[in-house]
């Protein structure tokens, strides 16, 4: 394209002039300065997303002698900052004693008479949580069944008493304490296995 062609004299560039963005940008907000007010300040608590436009020597003074809180006693600032870790959103505790903000929570005569939750899948017994580190009685299996069956125990026998007749029957079953007499090797045997079992099994 030559440089006296026709289309060169119909093309505008749109663009801002330095004339009307200087006629955009604000006076400094200071008393007596006539400097372009170019950086924002906040203008402070209760005034919060308005700003004031200060040149670059003023808006550094208002910053150092700018507080938030200006105009509230100890007790308010203290209240400000406990309800700022909450983003100022109502709260209230949890659990039994709880109730919402303005509701007053029952009485306790009131919250042992409540009725207690269902249980249908008979996770806790007679409708009270366990005990926290009470034992968690083991459901017997088949095997583990037999084995007590074989130390002449019943199904709901602890580890102690497991322990304590395991001990017993080995006294009286080894043939040292027969006067080397073997016969009861095989009895031995099964009071050895039923007892390894129940302790793999955790019952001991």
């Amino acid at each position: 394209m030559k440089l006296d062609s026709k289309y060169f004299d119909t093309i505008r560039v749109r663009g801002r002039s330095k004339v009307a963005e200087k006629a955009k940008v604000p006076d400094c907000a200071w008393d007596g300065c006539d400097k372009p007010g170019i950086y924002k300040a906040p203008r402070g608590r209760d005034h919060e997303g308005q700003y004031l436009h200060f040149c670059v020597d003023h808006v550094r003074q208002y910053n150092k002698s700018y507080n938030y809180f200006s105009g509230l006693n100890d007790q308010d600032i203290q209240s400000y900052l406990k309800d700022s870790l909450t983003g100022h959103r109502p709260t209230w505790k949890m659990g039994a004693d709880g109730a919402a903000p303005g509701a007053e929570a029952p009485p306790r005569a009131a919250r042992r008479a409540a009725p207690r939750a269902r249980d249908p899948f008979n996770l806790f017994e007679d409708g009270t949580p366990r005990p926290r580190g009470a034992p968690v009685p083991k459901k017997v299996r088949s095997l583990e069944a037999k084995a007590l069956e074989t130390l002449n125990l019943a199904e709901e026998a602890g580890g102690e008493a497991i322990r304590t007749r395991y001990k017993s029957l080995v006294k009286q079953l080894h043939p040292d304490a027969n006067g080397g007499d073997r016969g009861h090797e095989d009895r031995l045997r099964e009071v050895i296995q039923a007892y390894k079992l129940l302790k793999q099994s955790g019952f001991c």
